[in-house]
């Protein structure tokens, strides 16, 4: 796995590249769709695939070591092949979801007793063993196994916290160099810069990771609740500490803005929740702006969900039939809207490559982002 930096905006820090991997080239800068449990809720891989043109889909590691559990994922060869996706999987490492899911959790040095959201029962992870779960589930990019802190979070609890995270981060790489990947392809392990909202911590932070030449890297801990403001400062910050030839990976963020002002700030990779759930609400994302196709102004407009949409379904469903269907809850409703998000963030950050490579992705993020505001 190795990344090729293309091209760097000149008025911003704005990067094109490409992430290659075994299961094929990734284009940078990238929206990554969150299938948690081993599915984009209410997409068919085909979908994914070809309407939404995912290029890397995420899997998480607390998930799937509950349900299905490892003995059917490594009987199926794999979450590739469980889930019949042939393109790149990356799996965050189930550290939020112990903190945020559990009834009960209690962090030792050790590592993290927590109790299932599902039946109850009680599981151990540390490092060591967040590593070999992804081992087994067989993601090309396996996320470093750490603690995100909450927002607000007390400065002293963030700073033991950090240096927690790098004390594990030296297991996982340790635990990486013991095993061997179970598929017969690479897998890559990507450290985790944390520190909360607080400048020292986050620069002492993006330091140690660098300083483990990992293939990648990510900034975790944000989007928890923080204002913009400060989801752009420490964003800004930690970008100027990680090296520029490695991707940059900005976890669970966000919407449709977050991407454009961060992607200005050197970030290459994202996911986020945010599309696929928004979209079973009945909130849209379009290129003129946000909809709530649940509002009466909808029910006899017969236009395109969005004029200039490129997936099918901007091209065949209007917003009243699908107000229609969200208003019967359907299910057909919730995937037509799901899909719409979906391709709507993957054709932003599509064409944000294209105007970073064509020289002019300022000027067009300068006229993007109001739009993107707005309430139609």
């Amino acid at each position: 796995m190795h990344f090729d930096l293309k091209h760097t905006d000149s008025k911003s820090n704005a990067r094109a590249g490409i992430l290659h991997t075994d299961h094929g080239a990734i284009e940078t800068p990238i929206f990554m769709p969150v299938g948690t449990a081993g599915t984009v809720k209410g997409v068919h891989q085909q979908e994914l695939r070809d309407d939404v043109e995912a290029q890397i889909i995420l899997g998480n590691t607390y998930h799937l070591y509950l349900r299905p559990g490892l003995e059917v994922l490594e009987s199926a060869g794999g979450l590739h092949q469980f889930i019949g996706w042939e393109r790149p999987i990356l799996t965050d490492s189930g550290g939020y979801q112990v903190y945020s899911l559990s009834n009960s959790n209690k962090i030792t040095e050790e590592g993290v007793r927590f109790q299932s959201h599902i039946d109850g029962s009680y599981h151990f992870f540390t490092p060591e063993k967040a590593i070999d779960i992804q081992r087994s589930i067989g993601a090309d990019i396996i996320m470093a196994f750490d603690e995100c802190t909450p927002y607000p979070c007390e400065y002293n609890y963030a700073k033991r916290s950090m240096h927690m995270t790098h004390r594990w981060l030296k297991r996982c790489f340790e635990q990486m160099d013991r095993t061997e990947p179970k598929y017969g392809y690479n897998q890559a392990l990507f450290p985790i810069v944390q520190g909360s909202v607080y400048n020292d911590l986050r620069i002492e932070s993006a330091e140690t990771i660098a300083s483990h030449d990992a293939i990648g890297n990510a900034i975790g801990g944000l989007s928890v609740g923080e204002p913009d403001e400060e989801l752009y400062a420490m964003t800004d910050l930690v970008c100027g500490v990680l090296p520029k030839e490695k991707p940059r990976y900005l976890m669970g963020v966000g919407t449709p803005v977050n991407l454009l002002e961060c992607i200005a700030l050197g970030i290459d990779m994202f996911d986020c929740v945010m599309p696929s759930r928004n979209a079973r609400h009945g909130m849209l994302f379009t290129s003129e702006g946000i909809i709530n196709i649940k509002n009466k102004k909808w029910a006899l407009d017969f236009s395109p969900v969005d004029p200039n949409g490129k997936a099918y379904v901007d091209q065949v469903y209007t917003k009243a039939y699908l107000r229609h269907l969200i208003h019967s809850k359907e299910n057909l409703g919730i995937q037509i809207a799901t899909i719409h998000n979906l391709a709507f963030y993957l054709w932003l950050v599509k064409e944000a490559r294209k105007h970073i490579l064509a020289g002019d992705f300022t000027q067009w993020k300068d006229l993007m982002v109001p739009k993107l505001k707005n309430r139609l």
